[in-house]
């Protein structure tokens, strides 16, 4: 039998703060996963099993890697989340699991299976890919080398489930001491020899690769000698690359060349992975700010349906107001609109914004007990977000009256492409990444790329 790992989501340092997660009455979702986590790991070693607690004050990357460095093909690891609305009405439980790997979710449906028959009380959010989610993935189910899944045990910004989070905490607790006990045994039957793997073609750029991949765990991992052919210089040392060594070879798995404009597939009939690289496709310039997007307005709102299923129809002109603000001051509204998922993580509002400010830019934002800055209606926001852009990336003046009110304290043309907004706009290093991760993938669900 494998090890497991329990997680407690936030509590560590992330940016030089420390992540509390959601902020709800007199609590905080990193003090009840903790909570939680310290009743399910003394439950499952009373039932024989190794568990390892991962350490609280760990950032997401060291949570990762701390993971990784311990972890065996057959063992499991867990993350325990709380969820945040700006709807009180929102609750429920759910568990996410890679998207497109249906062992996955069937491990995710056994993990919450198991806790609603400790709590019928606690409604099913269901199984879901993490392409659900605000950010289009995560890395717990993406970068770890063994099987993971990540759990949302409720909302706490409602009082029904935070009332079950904190006065049902033993129930919840071995609720999921079943399913990940279930769940340990489940991989550990079905890996076999860990020694060998299944093999799988792959295609590069259209043309069949002559080596063969292999699949771990339900994950395709690719010769590492393909990054030369794919031209990314780092993917030896770059440790968001999960790589593993096996007889004689490095493989590195496949689905994390995303970060390096590689589109990822799979083709199940023939057991293919396909690997693309979009700067062969006509927007490979998709991170210049200035410029004509390419996607409808129904478009962007299927692909925010996709991501935030509640916030379609509150937001239903959304994606019109920015393709028509944009064009106005001839700002790329695919780039507008992906920079406001980022910012309000879909429109959930999980942070320091509100939607009634209607600041999708988060120009300005601050806590909001101290107040941030604020906008008459959806149309106005999105106006004073484009015009801050535009202050960013152009040198150009502005067609309509200035509403952005930091636009004078903008060093004009700084920053003509997304990635110089890192630091800027963000202090986060890979801001400007996240927005071009999150046009890649409205550009492939869309068919541009």
């Amino acid at each position: 039998m494998g090890k497991i790992f329990i997680s407690a989501g936030h509590g560590g340092y992330e940016n030089g703060s420390l992540d509390y997660g959601a902020v709800v009455s007199n609590t905080t979702e990193a003090t009840e996963m903790i909570r939680i986590r310290d009743l399910v790991v003394p439950e499952l070693r009373s039932r024989g099993f190794e568990v390892l607690a991962v350490p609280d004050d760990l950032s997401n990357t060291q949570t990762l890697n701390w993971i990784n460095t311990r972890c065996r093909p057959d063992d499991v690891a867990l993350e325990l989340h709380g969820g945040a609305a700006s709807s009180p009405g929102a609750r429920g439980a759910s568990v996410f699991y890679i998207a497109n790997n249906e062992e996955r979710k069937s491990h995710a449906e056994l993990l919450l299976l198991a806790l609603l028959r400790r709590l019928p009380q606690l409604p099913s959010r269901g199984a879901r890919p993490d392409t659900n989610t605000g950010t289009g993935s995560l890395s717990f189910t993406r970068q770890l080398t063994c099987p993971s899944l990540y759990m949302e045990v409720g909302y706490l910004t409602n009082p029904d489930d935070l009332g079950l989070i904190q006065n049902r905490r033993r129930d919840m607790s071995l609720g999921i001491a079943d399913g990940t006990a279930s769940w340990s045994r489940a991989v550990a039957g079905s890996s076999g020899d860990v020694q060998s793997f299944p093999t799988c073609n792959i295609s590069v750029n259209g043309g069949l690769y002559p080596e063969k991949g292999i699949i771990i765990n339900n994950n395709s991992y690719v010769p590492v000698d393909l990054a030369d052919q794919l031209g990314i210089d780092d993917a030896a040392t770059n440790p968001n690359i999960r790589k593993v060594r096996y007889r004689g070879v490095v493989y590195m798995k496949a689905i994390d060349l995303r970060e390096y404009n590689v589109s990822v597939g799979w083709d199940a009939t023939t057991r293919t992975v396909t690997l693309k690289t979009t700067n062969t496709s006509p927007v490979c310039g998709l991170e210049r700010i200035m410029g004509r997007g390419l996607t409808s307005d129904i478009q962007l709102l299927m692909f925010l349906k996709s991501n935030n299923e509640s916030a379609t129809e509150p937001y239903k002109d959304l994606p019109r107001f920015y393709r028509e603000e944009a064009q106005i001051e001839g700002v790329d509204h695919d780039i507008a609109f992906c920079q406001m998922c980022v910012e309000t993580s879909y429109l959930r509002w999980t942070g320091s914004l509100r939607p009634e400010d209607n600041n999708f830019g988060g120009i300005g934002a601050t806590d909001t007990s101290t107040g941030g800055v604020a906008f008459a209606d959806p149309r106005i926001g999105v106006r004073a977000h484009i015009q801050h852009l535009k202050a960013y990336a152009s040198t150009e003046p502005l067609v309509q009256e200035v509403v952005d009110p930091r636009f004078q304290f903008v060093r004009r043309g700084v920053a003509p492409l997304v990635t110089q907004l890192s630091g800027r706009w963000d202090p986060d290093p890979e801001y400007g990444n996240k927005i071009l991760a999150i046009v890649r993938r409205l550009y492939e669900s869309t068919g541009i790329l």
